[in-house]
């Protein structure tokens, strides 16, 4: 271990100007005028997997966009690890927020600020860096390593979905490998035990043929925004408790035993309240802030719109409103129930005078694997020798739905190893992640491959 981290020591520059190059790359899964550029960012992570020492292809079936898979397997007696990223990473937009271009990596107090520089193009190539300092330095790696980098995670991984069905007994592995979640604070390691699962559903509203004059037929038809709005409404009681019938059938509640296990969390409310930009803390009573980001299930509206948005005023009943929202959940939920749940309760209060579309999107069960496991225990040990701080136990309030396939078809338990700091401003304006917790995520997987049970 030793000789792969001198290696590191010996390329701290060239490892952080690869991250500066990958994270030019624009890799916006979610919209077209950029299909070309998330193909750059898939050859890019070939490239560099095969100059770290291990062999890479891109995989298409034509439907979607590139998976990136590679193996380096030399001895069948040792263990094998499965390393999961994507490469791909949430639109920019609003431009006009960030304080610096998006796509352009600046750093500002060792911090740094582009779009997918902590989700997840950082620790993604922090992990195939470290297994290239095996590899440089010893010309061996401890464990067979087996890789698959995805190119659609942020819009719900549809090729990667049917690769893993296809291949899955090439798949095969001890464990795998995922460092797309956040320590507990900064400076201090998690291992994530826990992810609440995800179900997505959109609302279409069309009323009149055409925007109308609010002064000739307001009152006289039903307003589209009006109607999504009173819609919208019924979803929450006053104490943010969700209203849908169902929605919390088969909720594992948080015990005595989960609920002082969350306390351990370092975890500081007025910050988090800072960090949020909000004028204070809400949500459903009864539980602390920590357990309803972490613990408890939620609906959340994601975006609504309807209208003219355009500068000074328009007097028009809109013809049409939308809204897109989706539910996050805990273990015991079934992420079919739930959306049918949804769907029920807002066809149930769906005005009549207006036309309610509801479409239903992609949906994950939560994940809770044991935290004490051999490898859990060996991945404890990596973050404690990359942070020189014991690693904090915890679960996340994020979904990588990946993590149900990897379980479901190949049996492997997920290794979720939390080497930045929260507040990244994932899925935000600013993206941030500094440059330390960048070469912290690369010890941490030298030392995880060197601590193999």
């Amino acid at each position: 271990m030793d000789a792969a981290l001198a290696h590191l020591e010996a390329n701290r520059d060239r490892y952080l100007n690869e991250l500066f190059d990958f994270l030019r790359i624009r890799s916006v899964s979610a919209q077209r005028e950029h299909e070309e550029d998330v193909r750059a960012g898939a050859e890019w992570v070939r490239a560099r997997l095969e100059a770290a020492g291990i062999d890479a292809a891109i995989y298409e079936d034509g439907s979607g966009l590139p998976t990136v898979y590679g193996r380096r397997i030399q001895n069948l007696d040792q263990p094998t690890l499965l390393l999961y990223g994507h490469y791909d990473v949430q639109p920019p937009e609003p431009l006009d927020l960030w304080e610096t271009p998006p796509f352009e990596p600046t750093v500002r107090d060792g911090v740094i600020y582009a779009r997918g520089c902590a989700d997840d193009k950082g620790p993604t190539l922090a992990m195939i860096q470290a297994a290239e300092c095996w590899i440089a330095a010893t010309d061996s790696l401890p464990v067979n390593l087996k890789v698959v980098i995805e190119g659609e995670e942020e819009v719900g991984g549809r090729v990667i979905e049917r690769y893993l069905e296809k291949h899955a007994a090439d798949l095969a592995a001890d464990a795998v490998v995922i460092a797309d979640v956040s320590g507990a604070a900064a400076g201090v390691p998690s291992l994530c035990y826990g992810l609440r699962g995800l179900v997505v559903v959109d609302i279409n509203i069309t009323g009149p043929a055409r925007d109308l004059h609010s002064g000739t037929y307001g009152g006289t038809v039903a307003n589209p925004a009006t109607a999504l709005a009173r819609l919208v409404a019924t979803l929450h009681d006053d104490e943010g408790r969700v209203a849908v019938e169902g929605f919390y059938d088969g909720v594992q509640p948080v015990d005595d035993t989960e609920r002082a296990r969350i306390a351990e969390v370092p975890f500081d409310e007025q910050a988090h309240l800072a960090e949020t930009g909000a004028p204070a803390l809400f949500g459903e009573a009864g539980f602390t802030t920590l357990e309803r980001k972490t613990a408890r299930p939620t609906v959340e509206v994601n975006g609504i719109f309807g209208g003219y948005q355009g500068e000074g005023s328009k007097t028009i009943v809109p013809a049409k409103a939308g809204c897109k929202m989706t539910c996050r959940l805990v273990p015991g939920q079934d992420p079919a129930h739930v959306q049918g749940a949804m769907v029920a309760h807002l066809e149930k209060h769906a005005p009549s005078a207006v036309n309610v579309e509801i479409r239903r999107g992609p949906v994950a069960k939560a994940v809770y694997s044991n935290p004490t496991t051999p490898w859990a225990k060996a991945a404890c040990r990596a973050l404690e020798t990359a942070f020189g701080k014991s690693p904090v136990l915890m679960r996340e309030g994020g979904s990588i739905p990946v993590v149900n396939t990897f379980q479901k078809l190949l049996g492997t338990p997920p290794l979720l190893l939390g080497t930045y700091t929260p507040g990244e401003r994932a899925h935000s304006p600013n993206e941030r992640y500094p440059i330390e917790d960048f070469y912290r995520g690369i010890r941490t997987g030298i030392a995880l491959f060197g601590e193999a049970p």
